[in-house]
């Protein structure tokens, strides 16, 4: 048997071997150097080798421009003086019934009974008026009697503007009335180009040098107000709106203070187009009017009026007019309908001037309404 002293001693020596072999091997390894200390560079003046420049301030930095909001460019409405004028041509060739129609019986050869109410049918045709019509027949007769050499033409041209009324005030109130804006409301029935018309009618207003904020009461299309928005960005005028559905009579009320605010010239009340039968949307009308009533008195009321609608208009026409006091017609797509005698009649209806005619689709066609380039348009 084994003696244990001799693997104790055994141990002991194995251990003292392993102690040995690991001491020399930690020996034998290379420890790396330190890391050189950090060296900071100097900076400017402080640097091993000055600038031989100075560093530049703050106001020498030129900084990148920042991107903005893009800038609308405003458009410079055309002159209004002499628009009707400038689109004679196209007025001419809309109303030839009433023009040339009656130049050609008046001048036949032989201006019989027959001839006298096929006169009189055209007239009425061209939307006229029966009593209008019968008026102008006679008046033409007892030309005839008095001069049998007739000068047509001339007489005709005397005779419509006579029925025209040259002298009716055609004067749209668009000035400041003392210390407050001119106020004017627009109004009419659905579909005849009211909002379009409210945009074009800034246009003439800015033309003829006025400051103009427009009021985007029309809470009920939703288009309306941005239509509005978009015809106001073009030359500059503040559109005051309101949430959709709003009531628009607190819409007109804040345009009109807004106005007072910016000391603008006039301010324009686009209003929701509504049917003359409708009595509770003709009550609202009502309404708008008398709260701007409370800042001032509204100073224009203008019924849109689609020119091809004839006979059918007057009717319109008149319920506007019993609501809200209308003081002047504005005539669109005059140049669509070959019935140019609604100027004579819905003036008879109304006891008011037409004041505004549209013309076309462009911006710019709107002309305020000249009684004697109007006739002549008609002749040629």
């Amino acid at each position: 048997m084994v003696d244990p002293i001799l693997y104790i001693v055994l141990g002991v020596f194995l251990l003292v071997v392993a102690v040995v072999v690991g001491l020399r091997l930690v020996s034998g390894r290379r420890v790396p150097p330190p890391p050189p200390p950090e060296v900071i560079p100097g900076v400017g003046d402080d640097a091993s080798e000055p600038r031989d420049t100075p560093l530049p301030t703050v106001e020498d930095v030129v900084l990148p421009e920042q991107g903005g909001a893009p800038t609308i460019e405003l458009e410079r409405p055309k002159p209004t003086k002499g628009r009707l004028a400038a689109l004679k041509a196209r007025l001419a060739r809309s109303n030839s019934a009433i023009g040339r129609g009656l130049l050609a019986l008046l001048t036949s050869d032989k201006l019989d009974e027959a001839t006298w109410e096929e006169i009189e049918d055209t007239l009425i045709m061209s939307d006229l008026g029966v009593e209008s019509a019968g008026d102008l027949v006679e008046r033409l007769r007892t030309r005839l009697r008095v001069d049998a050499d007739v000068d047509w033409q001339s007489a005709l041209h005397e005779e419509l503007l006579a029925l025209v009324g040259p002298d009716m005030d055609r004067t749209l109130v668009a000035s400041r009335q003392g210390d407050r804006p001119a106020v004017i409301m627009v109004v009419g029935v659905n579909g005849t180009g009211k909002t379009t018309t409210t945009g074009k009618l800034a246009r003439v207003l800015v033309a003829d040098g006025h400051t103009v904020v427009l009021g985007a009461a029309d809470t009920f299309r939703a288009a309306a107000a941005d239509q509005l928005q978009t015809w106001g960005d073009r030359v500059g005028a503040r559109v005051v709106r309101g949430p959709e559905a709003s009531d628009p009579a607190a819409v007109a009320f804040d345009a009109v203070a807004e106005a007072n605010a910016e000391q603008a010239d006039c301010v324009v009340i686009d209003t929701a187009g509504r049917l003359h039968t409708k009595v509770g949307l003709m009550d609202e009308l009502g309404k708008i009017k008398r709260v701007i009533n409370k800042q001032g008195p509204v100073d224009e009321v203008l019924l849109v009026l689609d020119a091809t609608t004839g006979q059918n208009g007057l009717a319109q026409a008149r319920v506007f007019s019993e609501v809200v006091d209308v003081t002047g017609v504005v005539l669109t797509k005059l140049d669509g309908t070959a019935k140019g005698g609604i100027v004579v009649a819905v003036q008879k209806e109304l006891g008011v001037p037409v004041k505004l005619v549209g013309l076309g689709e462009g911006p710019d066609d709107l002309a305020p309404f000249d009684p004697d380039a109007f006739v002549s348009a008609l002749l040629e």
